[in-house]
């Protein structure tokens, strides 16, 4: 009998050792049904479950994010309960730990997970060019957006607004925050009936939609999801007929020479444009601006602390969010996008965090999605209905670790003059209660329209 012999090992003793920590503060469920106790006077509610012995594989040290995520999405790691207070509990503790005795037999554990996955269906991102170009960058997108509307429509709300909310008193539903958001939104730009305002990554329409009915602007909405842009399309054709607004397929790397906006609004979608490409993206939405027109740019920044949610978990083998969630996105920290900002010749007129909304949005998507999770799974898989409950966890997690924010970023191309029409004297005329009644009356009667133009657009992380 050849091959080399592997030493008797108890497995339930080496995950106790793994997990033997006094900075622990989660509870662990064995396959065997033993449970590890959290440090005293600490307990995340729920505990964390490893169904089978194969688990330890993504533990031992060093850790891997990607292995511990596929552990997951695979049923092997199971997060009982509080996914989000789990994962915080998480990166608090040290992480495992194991004498070097035991890591040879131990190996026997990454043979099982090898055989296990080998009849797996795999669905992460295989996307092939030059990392942001227009080609590859259209792929990444509909990997992520093009998966399924009703899926979405699971967790998010009825009008698929797939960004942060704005809960100002925390007591709103997530309806009413998103709302709230849309509002913030339109009031930042000063949007005036009349108007020319581009979306750029446009989602499933609402924005548009939002700044054309309530404020009266000539909207357009670009994406280069397909299901997206057919599903605003619906929307918009629904408006009535003295309300101008309309989607088109785009990238903003081809907007037009003779293409000019008062407004525009970037939510969500400069995550996929790349550390290395956000100088070009600056100055394509300052090309289009009119003079003294606005910019609105919100988006997720790294925090510049350098530290995943789980600090002790290795990305060498790739991280779980670029692998199966969103491939080629990247998250630069604020001072970053300020320079670029300016370089373009953008003048910043305020910086705005909502960190903390984000958290609560995401916390509101989870539950959503647990609550209907057997309906996730008929429409996507098991493995990809475990991926996003763990994305939209550890999402939020980082969000209340601070590891990662959102800013809205208010920019104002500069006119001849240094005037600038709309921008108030001091924040709170942003945040007042919107004056009820249908203002459609009072503006001009334009027509719908859906035709595709060659103006930029991309979607992201909204």
């Amino acid at each position: 009998m050849s091959g080399h012999y592997v030493p008797y090992v108890d497995l339930a003793k080496a995950a106790s050792d793994l997990f033997a920590s006094p900075t622990r503060g989660f509870a662990v469920r064995l396959w065997d049904g033993t449970v590890l106790a959290p440090a005293p006077g600490a307990g995340a509610p729920g505990r964390v479950a490893l169904t089978h012995p194969r688990a330890l594989d993504a533990l031992i040290p060093p850790a891997s994010e990607r292995r511990l995520s596929e552990a997951v999405l695979d049923g092997d790691i199971e997060l009982e309960g509080d996914a989000i207070g789990l994962l915080e509990a998480a990166a608090r503790w040290e992480g495992p730990r194991v004498r070097a005795s035991l890591v040879p037999a131990l190996a026997s554990v990454a043979l099982q997970r090898a055989l296990a996955k080998a009849g797996r269906g795999a669905f992460g991102a295989r996307l092939v060019g030059r990392a942001h170009s227009v080609a590859r960058d259209r792929d990444a997108v509909r990997h992520h957006y093009d998966l399924s509307d009703d899926f979405y429509r699971l967790f998010l709300d009825p009008q698929l607004l797939y960004s942060c909310a704005y809960f100002a008193s925390g007591r709103e539903s997530l309806e009413e925050a998103q709302r709230a958001k849309l509002d913030l939104v339109c009031r930042k730009l000063a949007l005036r009936r009349g108007e020319r305002f581009l979306d750029v990554g446009c989602g499933w329409g609402a924005l548009v939609e939002h700044a054309a009915v309530r404020y009266g602007v000539d909207g357009l909405g670009i994406t280069l999801s397909e299901n997206q842009l057919a599903e605003a399309r619906r929307r918009l054709a629904r408006t009535p007929a003295d309300v101008h607004a309309s989607a088109a397929a785009a990238d903003y790397r081809t907007l037009g020479e003779g293409e000019r906006f008062h407004k525009v609004a970037s939510v969500g979608m400069m995550e996929h444009v790349g550390r290395a490409r956000l100088g070009a993206y600056f100055a394509a939405v300052h090309r289009v601006l009119e003079p003294g027109g606005l910019f609105l740019n919100h988006a997720i920044a790294d925090t510049e602390s350098g530290v995943a949610t789980l600090p002790w978990a290795s990305r060498r083998e790739g991280g779980f969010i670029d692998r199966y969630i969103f491939p080629d996105s990247e998250l630069v920290p604020i001072g970053e996008v300020v320079m670029a900002a300016e370089r373009a010749g953008f003048e910043v007129r305020d910086v705005e965090s909502l960190r903390e909304h984000y958290a609560e949005t995401l916390a509101a998507w989870l539950g959503r999605l647990e609550e209907r999770f057997d309906e996730a799974v008929a429409l996507v898989g098991r493995r990809r209905a475990r991926a996003y409950r763990l994305y939209l966890a550890s999402s939020a997690a980082a969000f209340r670790l601070a590891r990662i924010s959102v800013f809205q970023l208010l920019l104002a191309k500069r006119s001849a003059t240094g005037r600038l029409e709309g921008i108030p004297r001091c924040r709170r005329d942003w945040y007042h209660d919107v004056p009820g009644g249908d203002v459609r009356e009072r503006r001009p009667r334009v027509s719908a329209g859906d035709g595709e133009v060659h103006v930029g657009g991309e979607e992201g992380i909204r």
